[in-house]
């Protein structure tokens, strides 16, 4: 114990000698920050920049009061499991060392969410600007002229409108929105244009209307998914916790003395160890499902 205090210390002196006596707590988060954003994948550090830019990312306050009850929690579990500082310290650690992962889903949720909105927006405009324009093309044209498009969805759609031209058919630009967005609306709608640029239908003013009735049905089957998702997630939350604590009733059946005196076994601390990791993994398991591929159904 005396030994990790120390290391602790020295961690401490060193960072605060390396950093001229800046503040110690802004130094260490910077750094983990900036390592973070160096080692992260391309693709997460566009998704972080994307929640950043709509005002959802975490605040370093927020991400502090994450530590501390995550932290906290896992402290107070290891403690009633094992009476151990050490495995307490293990467990706190390792808990602590998650927060990043639990950010990447959140992250990955808000994102989702965002281009679900984008593409709910790209759909029904495109609908409303063929049964102006009656060309698909000139359609894609109009909603990227809006104004009402974001990245990286607008992007695409201007590349869909330079492959259109290049290739003098829509086949391949469908193909490549279709394999970066594959929504059901998405390759509904955009495979009813191809039949309608193809067969050269006169009316498909009733297809049209039809396609858009089933694109409002869609979305409001997803919406209503995320308020089941949301209930879901508090009471799952609720459930998981519950489960660190049985062994505390257990406790509270043989009593402590005894309890204590049986952590002397190994295969009783192998035991107790086992379901921490178990019960993580299904919070865990459950914290994924929540969080990804929000507005895919």
């Amino acid at each position: 114990m005396e030994l990790i205090l120390l290391l602790i210390i020295a961690i401490y002196v060193m960072s605060y000698r390396m950093n001229n006596g800046e503040n110690v707590y802004k130094f260490f988060v910077s750094s983990v920050s900036d390592a973070y954003d160096k080692y992260a994948p391309y693709s997460f550090r566009e998704v972080r920049q994307k929640t950043k830019e709509l005002g959802r990312e975490y605040t370093v306050k927020q991400y502090a009061l994450q530590v501390l009850l995550i932290g906290g929690f896992a402290g107070i579990v290891s403690y009633a499991y094992f009476y151990s500082i050490i495995w307490t310290i293990v467990y706190v650690t390792a808990a602590i060392a998650f927060i990043p992962y639990l950010a990447y889903l959140r992250c990955q949720k808000v994102y989702s969410e965002y281009i679900f909105e984008q593409i709910q927006i790209y759909t029904t405009n495109v609908i409303m600007e063929f049964n102006t324009t009656q060309s698909f093309v000139k359609s894609l044209e109009g909603v990227r002229d809006s104004g009402i498009l974001l990245d990286p969805v607008l992007s695409d759609v201007r590349t869909m409108i330079d492959m259109s031209y290049q290739n003098g058919t829509i086949d391949e630009s469908i193909e490549y929105f279709n394999a970066k967005y594959p929504f059901y609306m998405v390759k509904n709608m955009n495979q009813l244009f191809l039949q309608i640029t193809k067969e050269g239908a006169k009316d498909s003013g009733e297809a049209l209307e039809n396609m858009a009735m089933d694109i409002d049905a869609l979305v409001e089957g997803v919406y209503r998914d995320q308020m089941d998702r949301v209930e879901f997630h508090r009471k799952f939350l609720m459930f998981g916790g519950v489960l660190f604590f049985l062994v505390v009733v257990m406790q509270f059946l043989l009593g402590k003395d005894s309890y204590i005196e049986l952590l002397d076994m190994w295969y009783v601390q192998f035991i107790l160890h086992a379901i921490i990791i178990i019960n993580c993994f299904f919070l865990i398991s459950g914290e994924k499902f929540y969080n990804e591929d929000v507005g895919v159904e």
